[in-house]
Parts: structure tokens; sequence; C-alpha cells
């Protein structure tokens, strides 16, 4: 079974919107859009985390495709990026589109998680989704994604959509790995680790200095 794998960019606090310009997604009068523009490091492996889609098959969410298929058919040949977002097969989940114009693209009917299970267990390369926030929810809340690419801005936006809403099904994650850019951005992997197993401090029992140490408190020393 081939893994689904979801990348990201965030703010500190989560918010995941418009990370790329100030008209990209102005949903709920959201004025920060670019908000990552002042972070850019040639250093970042973009390919590395799926954010250029190489080897791997893309699953989008309709507003992250309208914005993708908006922009990348219309960059230069030369554009890495582009060439190989232009060559993926894509996967889009929408309730309202009929048709898709972006080459190598097709519309996922019928229930979103029957569909993404099915993917799931064909043969090829790995799933990829890119953005696509109200998709990352739907899917985690059905223990389906199997790999967080998170990279994480040093800034806190305060308002937008976030990586994780109310919905979001409680559980561990490990993490595997983790890098920092020269601008500070951390750039981080987890998998799914199963339940959250919740504790006490309360319940350790205390070593025997901190019973000495406590005993000398009551005695007044």
């Amino acid at each position: 079974m081939r893994k689904l794998i979801a990348s990201t960019f965030t703010s500190l606090d989560g918010v995941m919107q418009a990370p790329g310009g100030p008209t990209e997604d102005p949903t709920g009068n959201f004025t920060l859009g670019g908000w990552q523009f002042a972070f850019r490091d040639a250093g970042m492996d973009i390919s590395a985390a799926g954010f250029d889609g190489k080897d791997r098959e893309l699953v989008l969410g309709r507003k992250t495709y309208e914005i993708f298929e908006a922009y990348w058919p219309y960059q230069a040949k030369d554009n890495a990026i582009a060439r190989t977002l232009n060559a993926a097969n894509k996967h889009v989940a929408s309730r309202t589109l009929k048709s898709l114009q972006w080459n190598n693209s097709s519309l996922l009917g019928g229930d979103i998680i029957s569909a993404i299970t099915a993917l799931k267990r064909q043969a090829g390369h790995d799933l990829q989704i890119i953005g696509s926030g109200n998709l990352i929810q739907t899917l985690q809340a059905a223990s389906l994604i199997d790999e967080y690419n998170v990279w994480t801005y040093p800034v806190i936006l305060g308002r937008g959509k976030r990586l994780f809403e109310k919905n979001a099904r409680p559980c561990a994650l490990r993490l595997m790995a983790s890098k920092v850019s020269k601008t500070g951005v951390v750039m981080s992997t987890y998998v799914p680790e199963g339940d959250i197993r919740p504790g006490s401090f309360a319940s350790i029992e205390p070593s025997e200095k901190e019973l000495a140490r406590r005993e000398k408190m009551a005695n007044g020393m």
C-alpha cells in the first residue's frame, strides 16, 4: 500500500492560509497573504518534502487545485517545479468542479474517504497532499495520512485557516527528522504514533533526595 503524505507551510500559531502571496486566498478578509516570502532560503529542499510533486501523485483540495491550475501551467518550461507539478498525476477532491483544465488531472468522485482508501491500495508513486487544509483535516480525522511534512515559519498571524482545527482527531506523532533553515524555518517530518497516552507527574514517586528535602522543610531546616 502506498503512503499518503501531507506537506504544508504554517506559521508558529498553526495558520496555513495564503503563504505565497497577498491574493492567493483572501477568504475571511485575510490580509496577511505572502507571509512566507521574507523567509525564503535557497538551501531549503522542497523536493524532499514533496512540495514539487516529484516522483509522487498529487492529491489536492478544490481551492489549492484552482490556485495551482491558474499558475503552474503558465510558467517557463525551464522552471523545474512547474515541470514536475505539470507532469504529475493529480487527484482533485471537489463537490463543485465538473471539469478540470490542468493536464493529468482527474476528479475524485463519491465519498472522499473511500476514494483515497482505494487510491492508497493501487500500485504507483506515493500520494502527496500540498496545502489543501480542509482535505488534510478530513483525511487526518479518518487516520489516512501516513506522514506529515510541516515547515513552521517564525511568524505569528493570529488569524486565518489553521492546519488542525477543532475537528482534528487526537493522536500522538513521532518526529522522524528536523532541520532549521538559515532564516529560522523549522522543517519537520512526523508520522502517526497511535493514541495519546495521558499521564500525571503527580503519580511519579519522589526520589530519596526529594524525600529528604521535604523532611528538612517540614522540620523548619
